[in-house]
């Protein structure tokens, strides 16, 4: 029997533990999704798979229901993979322990994939049922949401009769999410020169901090470990002579890191750890609230790799220091609501070469662009190159939605309350998804996920079993 056997809905945690055991990382979704097309064949489902891994299967409408309009359901199958530090675990060829506590799961020593395992899962469970009344039902099922929407981007939905589309790719149940920023990943790589430099290697982490998603979690604080590390090195090099050698930090553009180094050359070691010592206490207190524990720390370290050049070496800390970062803009019209930020998510030297990846954000298009473009001048200025990819449009609210009337019908009969509509600061794919039908009737909703893209992360069981009962009624009543 499996770990989540026993809990309910029992076929929806059924198919979210057959998942969690094929590894399904962003980038790495083939067998993930060969698994989902051998699912509908064996069910005499229509199915199509795309050359990127997109899945689409239909479930013919219950009878009584064929007159309905047809629904979309969708959900994304690849996962961020992070493991806490220690975790041995091989996340591209093994599957996830799963442990249950009380209300909730998570899977040890690592993410859980919640986001968005959940919607494959409760799709997945409805494909399959042969008592749950609904129309026509389109599962798009896309890869390498995490790592900029190209599965949604690039999927074909010509062939396609909904215009009415249930996302489950939100983490806060009660919330409706009925808009979201566009963005778009923006890469800078600076070139370097190396040449000798007279003195000793040393490490420089920082670490411990909290991290999360650079949507949902970018306005609460949290220290991001590449832009602390360019403010150490600062103060290490005022400190003494110094020359950095690499700098790397951050696996996901789309997560806030946890974790950054250097390795530099420095003449005298005594003032780095006093440099060290100062800046950990100065970034405690300044971060008291949401990372109080971050560590600064050195220890000697060998380097095969010569130190850059001193013009380099300003260059690489001129990026690091004067790169724009975090919230940048608040809504004037939505409180509460961050409308424009980004996040220097990847820190990598590549030989002669470092690169920092962005991941930037705005519900306006114009200030998404503004952002671009201030990161291409600095770039510019730098003596670099800069790249755009995985591009996508903002969900713009709808005020007139009666699939969102609909369902807030459903949700006030089952919970007593009125769900609470919102706009978001995080992408989900409904914006690319509407851009290809248009007229397209969004909402997006999902139980409670807490700590995504964090080895924190859990998902809580009797939230599963609420939107659950949601998502039926809702299908139930669309006739």
């Amino acid at each position: 029997m499996g770990v989540l056997s026993g809990l309910e809905p029992n076929r929806v945690f059924h198919w979210f533990e057959e998942i969690c055991r094929i590894p399904h990382g962003s980038g790495s979704t083939k067998a993930i999704s060969d698994y989902l097309v051998r699912f509908a064949r064996d069910r005499g489902l229509d199915v199509r798979q795309d050359e990127l891994n997109n899945v689409i299967i239909r479930k013919p409408a219950s009878s009584g229901y064929e007159a309905a309009p047809a629904v979309m359901l969708q959900g994304h199958m690849d996962m961020v993979c992070e493991k806490e530090p220690g975790c041995g675990k091989n996340m591209d060829a093994e599957g996830l322990d799963l442990v249950v506590d009380s209300d909730t799961v998570y899977a040890k020593g690592t993410t859980l994939g919640g986001d968005d395992g959940i919607a494959v899962a409760m799709i997945l469970a409805l494909l399959e049922s042969k008592d749950l009344p609904h129309p026509l039902l389109e599962a798009v099922l896309t890869v390498d949401e995490e790592t900029g929407m190209t599965g949604a981007s690039a999927v074909d939905l010509s062939d396609l009769q909904s215009r009415l589309l249930i996302n489950l790719d939100s983490e806060v149940e009660g919330v409706f999410t009925a808009g979201c920023a566009g963005g778009a990943r923006a890469e800078i790589s600076i070139p370097v020169k190396r040449q000798y430099f007279s003195g000793k290697c040393y490490r420089i982490v920082v670490s411990d901090l909290t991290g999360g998603h650079s949507g949902i979690e970018i306005n609460r604080g949290r220290a991001n470990a590449n832009v602390l590390l360019g403010r150490v090195l600062y103060a290490v090099g005022q400190s003494a002579p110094m020359r950095i050698i690499t700098v790397n930090g951050g696996s996901k553009d789309n997560a806030i890191p946890v974790s950054a180094e250097a390795v530099i050359s420095v003449e005298s070691g005594r003032n780095v750890a006093a440099a060290c010592r100062e800046m950990e206490s100065l970034l405690r207190r300044e971060y008291s609230v949401a990372d109080g524990t971050v560590s600064v720390s050195m220890q000697p370290c060998d380097s095969a790799q010569l130190p850059m050049d001193a013009a380099s070496a300003s260059r690489i800390m001129c990026l690091l220091q004067c790169a724009p970062n975090g919230v940048q803009e608040m809504s004037r019209e939505v409180e509460g609501l961050v409308q424009t930020s980004l996040n220097l998510g990847i820190l990598a030297t590549y030989g002669e070469e470092v690169r920092a990846t962005f991941c930037v954000r705005s519900n306006i298009n114009s200030q998404k662009e503004m952002l671009l473009h201030r990161l291409e001048l600095l770039c510019g200025a730098l003596g670099g190159t800069f790249l755009v990819s995985g591009t996508y449009p903002a969900w713009e609210y709808r005020a007139d939605s009666p699939l969102r009337r609909l369902m807030a019908e459903v949700f006030a009969e089952q919970y007593g309350h009125t769900p609470t509509v919102e706009v978001i600061h995080a992408g989900v794919e409904c914006g690319l998804l509407a851009d290809k039908l248009p007229g397209l009737d969004c909402v997006s909703i999902g139980p409670d996920l807490t700590e995504i893209h964090t080895p924190r992360e859990r998902m809580h069981v009797s939230s599963v079993r609420r939107t659950w009962a949601l998502l039926t009624e809702t299908l139930r009543r669309i006739r």
